[in-house]
């Protein structure tokens, strides 16, 4: 996906999200965020998308204050809330264009407002599950948005800073130290190698995995993201390796 489908899919996701809530209790928790409850998950969301709007408005060169987006609020928002701010990040950015200079938080990463509108996307995406699975619906996501929010995910969760920032995920490079994403519905999956020093990933199967995790597209995003079991997959190898590498890779 490109720039363009991101800041459409950013409109799209919120739209969905909204249409998700509609007439729930905001006052049911939710469980990935079990600190929030649904409107604080909803205010969360919003209060994203403006402090990125803000971001790239200003062309900010550093990251801005962020506490009502780390603490969000237990009030009721109007409706059109949600609706408000997706639309001022997505003007935003189309006004200024992927090639945008601006701040982002990825170490060594070109400081461009892409970054943005496919975080925002994804962001989006994952809220969206949280907020439906705690409103007790059904979450199904678009085949080219799944892949696009994985391949995000592993790029982010490959930067060699996060050794640095967790220092446990060392323990889990090795010798065969190979895992195998694979969708039971969809032509494509990867492989994350921890054979090196470094993580990396790249797209298809490894010669030999440790792991494979093999189940739905959709299901295997919610389990990376920590949002579903890995009991969800048909795994095959070493699964309490798989285990491990969830309980230390998980961000969003």
């Amino acid at each position: 996906m490109d720039f363009h489908e991101h800041c459409a899919e950013i409109l799209r996701q919120t739209e969905l999200l909204a249409a998700a809530v509609d007439g729930a209790d905001r006052t049911v928790r939710v469980a990935a965020c079990p600190e929030w409850n649904l409107g604080q998950l909803l205010d969360h969301v919003s209060t994203g998308h403006r402090w990125a709007e803000e971001t790239v408005r200003t062309r900010a060169d550093h990251w801005l204050p962020d506490d009502e987006l780390r603490n969000p609020v237990d009030t009721a928002r109007p409706a059109s809330w949600l609706a408000d701010g997706a639309k001022a990040l997505v003007s935003t950015l189309r006004e200024a264009g992927p090639d945008a200079e601006v701040f982002t938080p990825v170490p060594n990463g070109p400081p461009r407002a892409a970054f943005y509108a496919r975080r925002f996307m994804n962001e989006t995406l994952i809220h969206r599950a949280d907020a439906t699975l705690a409103a007790s619906g059904e979450f199904t996501v678009a085949p080219e948005v799944a892949h696009d929010a994985m391949e995000e995910w592993l790029e982010l969760g490959s930067l060699p800073q996060l050794l640095e920032y967790v220092p446990e995920r060392r323990t889990l490079h090795g010798p065969d130290r190979t895992i195998h994403l694979a969708p039971t519905d969809h032509t494509a999956s990867w492989t994350v190698d921890l054979t090196g020093d470094q993580p990396s990933w790249h797209p298809g199967p490894p010669a030999t995995a440790a792991v494979t995790a093999a189940a739905p597209l959709g299901d295997l995003l919610l389990m990376v993201y920590g949002r579903l079991s890995p009991e969800i997959a048909h795994r095959t190898g070493d699964t309490e390796y798989l285990d491990r590498w969830l309980s230390l890779v998980g961000f969003g």
